[in-house]
């Protein structure tokens, strides 16, 4: 959480030219409900098996040829029915790091700017606990980007250079 990942998306999805999709939104466009709504009222096991579901879906698009930059949320990678799918897609996977003081900083600043709940920003403590939990699964990613103090644009270049993806024309 607060690494970047919508927003490099974007700007990864821009540059290559090809659609931006964020597997939140997914989830909450097949749920009907926001994340918030679904942790409150159904817990995040079932939290976690609609991301499952969605994952499957939107990889099952790129299968069919859609081409999209996925912004996946903090949880997906280390579930390992999720990891298993990512590495079997054969798609590269981007991970979006920076030290957790920024990454609590940008998070609690997005939830106020927003006015959102993030069911897991409780305390700082417990977000770092959650980084540390999470950050082997991370590491698993094809490549990993520090975002610390860097700009939108500057990350979105790196990830072009260093994977050698090529933009797209339009028809």
């Amino acid at each position: 959480m607060g690494a970047g990942k919508s927003s490099v998306g974007r700007a990864l999805g821009e540059r290559l030219d090809c659609d931006f999709e964020d597997l939140d939104d997914c989830i909450e466009r097949r749920e009907g409900r926001s994340i918030a709504e679904i942790f409150r009222t159904s817990g995040e096991a079932a939290f976690r098996r609609a991301e499952n579901a969605a994952l499957e879906e939107v990889l099952a698009e790129m299968r069919d040829g859609a081409t999209k930059v996925l912004a996946l949320g903090g949880g997906v990678f280390v579930q390992e029915q999720n990891a298993a799918a990512l590495k079997n897609a054969g798609l590269p996977v981007i991970f979006l790091d920076a030290p957790v003081e920024e990454l609590w900083r940008r998070c609690c600043r997005q939830a106020e700017e927003a006015g959102a709940e993030r069911p897991l920003l409780r305390s700082v403590d417990e977000f770092r606990k959650l980084y540390e939990a999470r950050r082997s699964g991370y590491l698993q990613a094809s490549l990993t980007i520090d975002t610390a103090g860097r700009s939108v644009k500057a990350i979105a270049t790196e990830i072009v250079e260093t994977i050698g993806f090529r933009t797209r024309r339009r028809s």
